[in-house]
């Protein structure tokens, strides 16, 4: 090349480039759609029953991952889909497991004839028979296999397994585990 012509640099074509980037993109989306199926799943609470451990409006995440390794356990506090309208999620808290006993007397919640101390709670736990006619549940109440007991932590404005039963551990999302909006209410859920 002595006569002072340079190899040309191949600049990739227009055509080149836009595939890259659709190939770009499309990495992009799989990797979110995995992402939001299998491991972590932004979810919205729509009502008062958490409160206040979780406002109305809060933005939560919850993980998808534990409860492939090991069963849900009394205390965590679960998205799942609402056994009266599947296409609904709910969010509420696990108060009792399969084979474990749950009983309301005067406000509170005992499982397996413990008094729970509960202070993230609002409001009494009555059985909804006394507000609702058309809950036919009776207490004492034993967990079938597969199934959890949940309970919303506002306890008079909330919908739960006093009113729908034992919820099958097949239904769950996942577990909630941080609030990410509002900013001033971002925080690990316990």
């Amino acid at each position: 090349m002595d006569s002072g012509q340079h190899a040309g640099v191949r600049r990739p074509g227009i055509i080149r480039r836009f595939v890259n980037l659709v190939v770009c993109i499309a990495i992009v989306l799989a990797a979110a759609w995995g992402i939001r199926s299998f491991v972590i799943e932004p979810f919205e609470v729509p009502s008062a029953s958490m409160e206040t451990t979780i406002m109305t409006g809060d933005r939560l995440f919850a993980e998808k991952v534990s409860y492939h390794f090991s069963e849900p356990k009394a205390g965590d506090i679960v998205v799942f889909s609402d056994p009266q309208v599947p296409s609904r999620v709910l969010v509420k808290r696990i108060i009792a497991t399969e084979g474990q006993t749950v009983n309301l007397v005067n406000g509170y919640v005992y499982v397996d004839g413990v008094k729970l101390s509960e202070p993230y709670t609002q409001g009494l736990s009555y059985p909804l028979s006394k507000t609702a006619s058309n809950v036919s549940l009776s207490f004492p109440c034993t967990i079938p296999a597969g199934e959890v007991w949940v309970m919303g932590d506002n306890r008079e404005n909330s919908s739960d397994s006093r009113y729908f039963g034992p919820v099958d551990s097949d239904s769950i999302f996942g577990k909630a585990f941080v609030t990410y909006w509002p900013i001033n209410r971002i925080g690990l859920l316990n």
